[in-house]
């Protein structure tokens, strides 16, 4: 729940007042300020505003102007607060709302009606909500949709987005070979797409509140404490250079649970000392947030190698091809159940998720890492900390995020009995 307070804060006679916006998330207290154009002199608001008795017809007329101005401010920022994520909401957020309280963007008649061109208006009006990662997301799904059209050999308007179109949309990628959980997550925004067109005056189905998605479960692949070891104690004269780095970032990731967009970026001028523990300091370009998180002994051995450096940096599509390599040279061959992207067809450059049993080397990816550190530290530190590393919104996603299920929590509740 957010509070809001008005405040008059310059040293000036008359001046703009200052709106303050209050709120609580995951236990932390959030206070951020913005510039209204709503002018009012220091002497009314310290003196006047709040008067009750004595009043002149001239004063009730301008604590009648002044209140309802306060409280359509209010309104629009608080509508607009409860239909944000609160991790994307900061200064700059408060004061782009302020903008356009007093420059609406368009609305209703003048939107996009059909479900593709609205996601552009969708992604425009977000865009300081999104992160890029966000947006690269949701112009996929604007070209499933599109492709999706081009089946149907009609538009698809957002009127349209029902339980018959859950239903279609789903065989339709079922038959073109999406994975269910990649299909749970595309009718999933574009529910939340709908929602957004209906708060902006789009008229949208009746049935859009009904649809409903499930995901499956998957296979939690991360490597053991053992096989980080294993992965460790290859020789390096059995690594080449590139193998050597990509080794070692391998092992970093699984010792600071942080998404590859961010540990390939560390470098040693983000370290700091503070009682004799070292941390690392950056800010998450996924979700924007600034980071403070402890060296584990096993990061610091690493970086001892290079006096103090991390390895250099690598492209994404090389580190992943270099840690399956690193994963068979140390051995981690067994075969185990998870998906991996496979060709649909020889030659089609067409890859989809396929389930089934692959070498443990072969199912080695970028994020392996920060769900190893999840997994493998789930018990051994309390839940808060791990949650406040891996960035989660939730206790409840970062348990789904591990696999862990009621009989597990219950299993660990038996613990303290």
């Amino acid at each position: 729940m957010a509070t809001i307070n008005f405040l008059y804060r310059s040293t000036r006679e008359k001046a703009p007042l200052v709106i303050r916006l209050l709120y609580r998330h995951n236990e932390n207290d959030f206070v951020f300020g913005a510039k209204t154009k709503l002018e009012v002199s220091k002497l009314y608001w310290s003196k006047e505003h709040k008067r009750k008795r004595g009043l002149d017809i001239d004063l009730v007329n301008t604590q009648t102007e002044v209140n309802k101005k306060i409280t359509e401010i209010k309104n629009h920022v608080l509508v607009n607060f409860n239909k944000t994520n609160p991790e994307y909401i900061n200064k700059e957020w408060l004061q782009n709302t302020i903008e356009e309280y007093y420059i609406p963007k368009k609305q209703g008649s003048e939107l996009p009606k059909d479900i593709v061109r609205y996601i552009d208006s969708f992604i425009d009006d977000r865009r300081n909500e999104l992160s890029n990662s966000s947006i690269k997301k949701y112009n996929v799904l604007k070209h499933l949709l599109i492709r999706y059209e081009t089946s149907l050999k009609r538009k698809l308007m957002i009127i349209d987005i029902d339980t018959n179109f859950k239903k279609s949309f789903e065989d339709y990628c079922l038959e073109n070979l999406y994975a269910p959980n990649t299909i749970a997550r595309a009718v999933r925004s574009v529910k939340t797409i709908c929602k957004h067109a209906k708060y902006k005056g789009v008229e949208t189905s009746y049935q859009l509140d009904n649809i409903t998605v499930k995901y499956t479960k998957v296979e939690n692949i991360y490597l053991t404490f053992e096989e980080i070891d294993k992965i460790e104690s290859v020789k390096k004269e059995k690594l080449t250079e590139s193998l050597q780095f990509a080794r070692d970032w391998l092992v970093i990731s699984c010792y600071l649970g942080q998404r590859i967009s961010d540990f390939m970026r560390f470098t040693d001028k983000q370290i700091r000392i503070e009682k004799g523990k070292s941390l690392i300091e950056f800010t998450q370009k996924k979700t924007g947030k600034l980071m403070t998180v402890p060296l584990h002994k096993k990061v610091l051995e690493i970086l001892n190698k290079r006096n103090g450096r991390f390895p250099p940096p690598l492209s994404d599509q090389k580190y992943n091809d270099y840690i399956k390599t690193v994963g068979r040279i140390a051995e981690l061959t067994y075969k185990v159940k998870g998906s991996k992207k496979t060709e649909t067809k020889p030659n089609s450059k067409i890859y989809r998720k396929e389930t089934g049993l692959y070498e443990k080397c072969d199912l080695i990816s970028s994020h392996i890492g920060r769900r190893s550190f999840a997994t493998n530290f789930y018990g051994q530190i309390p839940t808060t900390y791990l949650i406040y590393v891996t960035g989660h919104s939730t206790e409840a996603m970062f348990l789904n995020y591990i696999g862990k299920s009621n009989k597990d929590l219950a299993m660990e509740l038996t613990k303290y009995f």
